[in-house]
């Protein structure tokens, strides 16, 4: 996979090389034991995972200084499926690129980005050929990092391939219509594609009182210790409609199991049995991948994928060609133009509507501007960023957010952005 490159950081957090292996000019992955502030997240212990009783709990269930650990091994922490890596990956090329931005009124680099920055893992690629990859905080291209909430964009592009086969007929189908258990309740006569746009209308609370409904949800549904009895009984215990579908985007992780149970019904599978056959194996995926499971047996739709940083990066590929692999159509090239773009109908999603920063496709984040671009997105700085039209891709796994990332990636789209 290219030669590796030991780095570690000075006094005033500059990055420089300690040791380099086997020769390729540097053009290799680069690793660090360190980060920036690597001390508040538990350098100093190793980067602990935390005790299992302290993860057993709702809500953000980690001190700061167990996230380098728990985000590089949620599949030791909770249940999971394995997603078996391809019998022969696809493997990427390599270049080395000097990448320049201006920050802050200064001009800086991607390795002064990274000294500032608690990136667990940063991978710059244009198509077939990756440009930069690094790790930091002890990380490898051995571990499977975290996805957070970039899983929910995984669901959609499941969606797409059982639209894609026929198994599931229309985003305009309702719920209802595939699990037996959402008829008569307000999710279940919610369109797939008000479910995909966040806009089905259904009240539930992400945010509101320090995460009531989310932790109910994780609580009943992925721990299984409250009163509701399986996955759907806890999804369809919220069942109050304050808005008519298609009309309101309101951020709502809910959305995403019940997409979730019905790619199940669908397909008569298992999401991970059904990824990996359709879409992790066709893509040459190098390591397994691994999805946080609930207590009845369900993948947990709305996150926790953990997968190695390459593997991340072959997704951001396949996005990048509107779902063809060498040849082959994996998701449809509609239902992705679909995902990643805003219908006049649709004006509550633009960006500027959906947030100030972001519009709202299929489970995907739309990014301002003429240009299409869009992004897989998860707490604490999971990003996939994806420019179609150069095949520009960035892949970052972090522990705190970086609003600098937006500056970085405008950077790499004006510098490698070209056709």
């Amino acid at each position: 996979m290219g030669s590796a490159i030991t780095v570690a950081y000075g006094s005033a957090g500059s990055f420089r090389v300690l040791a380099s292996m086997s020769g390729d000019n540097g053009a290799g992955p680069v690793f660090s034991a360190s980060g920036p502030n690597a001390e508040l997240y538990g350098a100093a212990e190793g980067y602990p995972i935390a005790d299992h009783a302290l993860l057993h709990q709702p809500g953000e269930p980690y001190e700061v200084k167990y996230r380098v650990g728990a985000y590089s091994h949620f599949d030791e922490i909770y249940p999971t499926h394995r997603v078996k890596r391809a019998a022969t990956p696809w493997v990427f090329k390599r270049t080395q690129a000097d990448v320049r931005y201006h920050y802050q009124g200064k001009r800086s680099s991607v390795e002064e980005y990274l000294s500032r920055s608690p990136v667990t893992g940063l991978l710059i690629a244009k198509d077939d050929q990756i440009l930069g990859e690094y790790y930091q905080y002890g990380r490898t291209d051995h571990d499977r990092l975290s996805s957070q909430s970039m899983a929910k964009s995984i669901t959609a592009m499941l969606i797409g391939i059982a639209i894609g086969e026929g198994k599931i007929k229309s985003v305009d189908d309702a719920a209802e219509m595939y699990v037996p258990g959402f008829k008569d309740t307000e999710y279940g006569k919610t369109p797939i594609r008000d479910l995909l746009h966040m806009s089905s209308g259904v009240e539930f609370g992400e945010t509101r009182d320090n995460q009531r409904d989310l932790n109910r949800l994780w609580v009943d549904m992925v721990l299984g210790l409250g009163p509701t009895n399986g996955t759907i009984n806890s999804i369809v215990q919220f069942n109050r409609r304050i808005a008519p579908p298609g009309t309101n985007f309101f951020y709502a992780s809910i959305e995403a199991d019940v997409l979730g149970v019905v790619l199940h019904y669908a397909v008569n599978q298992s999401a991970s049995e059904y990824l990996q056959a359709k879409l992790w194996q066709p893509i040459g995926a190098e390591a397994d991948a691994t999805w946080v499971i609930d207590a009845q047996g369900f993948e947990v739709a709305h996150g926790f994928f953990n997968a190695v940083l390459r593997d991340y990066a072959r997704l951001g590929r396949l996005l990048a060609h509107d779902g063809l692999w060498e040849g082959q159509q994996i998701i449809p090239v509609q239902y992705l133009i679909d995902a990643t773009t805003t219908r006049p109908s649709d004006a509550h999603l633009a960006p500027g509507k959906a947030l100030p920063a972001f519009g709202h496709g299929y489970l995907l984040w739309l990014l301002p501007g003429s240009r299409r671009q869009f992004a897989l997105l998860g707490a604490n700085g999971q990003s996939i960023c994806i420019d179609p039209s150069s095949k520009l891709i960035l892949v970052q796994t972090a522990v705190e957010n970086n609003y600098e990332i937006w500056r970085l990636w405008s950077a790499l789209v004006e510098q490698f952005g070209q056709r």
